[in-house]
């Protein structure tokens, strides 16, 4: 008897999901509880557990699909999947007559045999593309993701190791009946792949922000000597202590909070004809996910320790990495930090993420001349973007923010003292 896969509870308030990709193919042996598909929400990727043990039934749905909450996608077929597996080497019901042998310089024009096939339809949207950008054969692709799926870093890995691969040592002799090479425009191809449900999201309240905040951007710098070197003396002996690394984003996430206390509207919202003040600090902070950046909250920053701050942001990437983030961690922030600079962005014009009012970008840091005491000297800056809704926040206010965060960051003193 089969049992029947339905779309799981996905969170308060939403009600659909898009099917991201199955992870179980028809005939594959499934244990209770191992996830069969993965589903794509507003916020992130969720997971399906199989309800029962047995053998992967037919696929009711197919990735891009919108799904509801209750709805079957699939379902899963007693037995233990051994059945399916040696179908294509059942042997056939009578051999051919041979034919005769080729000649050895028939042989070795003959083709190689062919790699082994990878299923397109199992390839999620962001590894189709990536091959399609690289030129890389699926086929030659160990997958490092779950079950063996190939994942895009195996995509972008994979073409690096071909590109640094020597070339291979020309043939003695070019084939004499070689087919013409194809035109310089023969070979355009395009893909068009349906955006996934997160990225709808994020277009669509992206150009909500625009069409009803007014949008303005202040930028400073930061000059990132104190910090740089309070990481380096204390980096060892911080991991030992507190079992994480020290980054700079503690550093940031806390001077933020003493800052936002100082300048509540940066910290605030407008709902309808009201502004929100808070004396709490829920800072969204974005860590890197198999499917792309999600933005979890750090709860209550403001009573956190810089050690506390980077254990929340340790533990938030391992999660994201292993796809077990709940949904209400990643709603409510009322600040976001957006570092670019892992990226080696230099200066950018984040967007705020309504109904939060500013939104902080890091860029990366780099030496330049700066002018210290009358003398010029080369110091590691890095550039500071505040976007802010200027319906809210005027300049004054959205300056003082910047400037208080570069005081703290410049002498960390002040994180300690609370200055």
């Amino acid at each position: 008897m089969a049992t029947e896969i339905l779309v799981p509870v996905l969170g308060e308030s939403i009600t659909e999901a898009t099917l991201g990709e199955w992870l179980k193919q028809p005939g594959e042996a499934v244990a209770a509880d191992e996830p069969v598909a993965s589903l794509e929400t507003d916020k992130v990727s969720v997971e399906v557990p199989a309800p029962a043990a047995g053998v992967m039934g037919q696929h009711a749905v197919q990735p891009g699909d919108t799904v509801n909450v209750g709805a079957m996608i699939g379902t899963i077929e007693a037995g233990d999947g051994a059945a399916a597996a040696p179908k294509a080497e059942a042997a056939p019901a009578a051999a051919p007559t041979p034919a005769p042998a080729p000649a050895p310089a028939e042989a070795a024009q003959q083709a190689p045999a062919p790699a082994e096939h990878v299923d397109a339809a199992a390839l999620s949207p962001s590894v189709r593309r990536a091959i399609l950008e690289h030129g890389v054969d699926p086929a030659t692709i160990k997958g490092s993701g779950k079950d063996g799926r190939i994942t895009k870093e195996d995509v972008v890995a994979a073409a690096s190791a071909k590109s640094s691969a020597p070339a291979a040592a020309p043939a003695p002799a070019a084939a004499p009946a070689a087919a013409a090479a194809p035109a310089a425009g023969d070979n355009r191809r395009e893909e068009r792949v349906r955006m996934t449900r997160l990225r709808q999201t994020i277009a669509k309240r992206l150009k909500d922000a625009q069409d009803t905040a007014a949008l303005l951007t202040t930028f400073n710098d930061v000059d990132m000597t104190a910090v740089i070197e309070a990481r380096a003396k204390y980096k060892d002996l911080f991991e030992k202590k507190h079992g994480v690394r020290l980054g700079f984003m503690g550093f940031f996430v806390k001077a933020a909070t003493m800052a936002l206390r100082d300048i509540p509207a940066v910290n605030a919202s407008i709902e309808g004809d009201e502004i929100v003040y808070r004396d709490y600090a829920d800072i969204s902070v974005a860590v890197s996910a198999p499917q792309g950046l999600v933005v979890p909250v750090i709860r209550n920053a403001e009573s956190l320790s810089v050690a506390g701050i980077e254990k929340t942001i340790g533990d938030f990437g391992k999660r994201a990495k292993d796809g077990t983030l709940k949904m209400d961690e990643m709603k409510g922030g009322t600040f976001t930090i957006s570092n670019g600079g892992v990226f080696g962005s230099l200066m950018s014009t984040p967007i705020i993420n309504p109904p939060q009012s500013a939104v902080l970008g890091l860029h990366r840091i780099e030496d330049r001349p700066v002018v210290r005491d009358g003398q010029v000297v080369v110091r590691p800056m890095m550039y500071l973007a505040l976007s802010y809704d200027h319906r809210l926040i005027d300049g004054r206010e959205a300056v003082t923010f910047l400037v208080a965060l570069k005081n703290a960051i410049e002498d960390p003193t002040r994180l300690l003292i609370d200055l």
